[in-house]
């Protein structure tokens, strides 16, 4: 059996594409003949202009830009992939988190992906065919009280959100995947690792393992690396997983302890 993901001339979006999984995820489509545009706010690493979008998705007009650019450069869109997300809220718990706090973390955890789908879908739709892929994350089933509970909250929505929908377009043609990462060694957890291991007084080895003990363990005893997402992406983005939609999909080396 041929493993080609049969990918070539797709046309990809990818938000959040320039660093971390996004950066995975571009670079990964691109090796494999798609057609890329990836969206940050600014533009960072080796992708040529044309395809690449400086938008902020935590508003509405950031998203119609993007969305119109994509029509413009690429004619529609095949595949869409959501990687953009984090968090900025303070520790301390729920009396940490005031308005502020909680709109924010909707308006990037959530908005992004449910504004695009808006824009997108409907060429999607009259082609009779397209991907879209949800990039979650295990807090939405496993929060940590004192830091993630608004992030953990807006993944959980957005979980909803891409269930429900992917319940609607199937008919139509439309896939909705969630794939729900762990931790991931991305470029900012690995500076998160760093300070927590100069706080402890120990080595990135160690400040690694502070963040593993705060997740209650890795069994597999390392994150996941952001082109093993990549990888997982690419698949489930691929005509070879053509009948998998409306499911989520965990890659966190076995970090939730439930099924």
């Amino acid at each position: 059996m041929s493993m080609d993901l049969q990918l070539k001339d797709r046309r990809v979006l990818v938000t959040a594409g320039t660093q971390g999984v996004g950066g995975a995820v571009v670079a990964l489509f691109r090796e494999l003949g798609a057609r890329v545009i990836a969206s940050a706010r600014s533009h960072v690493g080796p992708l040529p202009p044309e395809m690449f979008v400086a938008a902020d998705l935590t508003t509405a007009e950031g998203c119609t830009a993007l969305a119109e650019a994509v029509e413009q450069r690429l004619g529609g869109v095949d595949i869409i992939v959501h990687v953009l997300g984090g968090s900025s809220s303070p520790g301390g718990g729920f009396a940490a988190l005031g308005e502020d706090e909680w709109a924010r973390e909707l308006d990037l955890n959530l908005f992004p992906a449910v504004r695009l789908d808006r824009a997108l879908l409907p060429g999607m739709i009259r082609q009779g065919s397209g991907v879209i892929i949800h990039v979650t994350s295990i807090q939405n089933r496993l929060p940590l009280p004192e830091a993630t509970t608004a992030y953990a909250a807006a993944k959980a929505a957005l979980s909803t959100y891409s269930k429900s929908l992917s319940k609607e377009v199937a008919p139509k043609g439309i896939r909705v995947v969630r794939v729900s990462p762990g931790w991931v060694e991305t470029e900012a957890s690995v500076a998160l690792a760093e300070r927590l291991a100069s706080e402890a007084g120990t080595d990135y080895e160690g400040g690694k393992q502070i963040i593993m003990q705060s997740l209650g363990g890795i069994p597999i005893g390392r994150p996941s690396k952001p082109a093993e997402v990549a990888n997982l992406i690419a698949f489930v983005a691929s005509p070879r997983a053509a009948t998998i939609t409306g499911t989520e999909l965990v890659i966190d080396g076995g970090t939730v302890p439930t099924a």
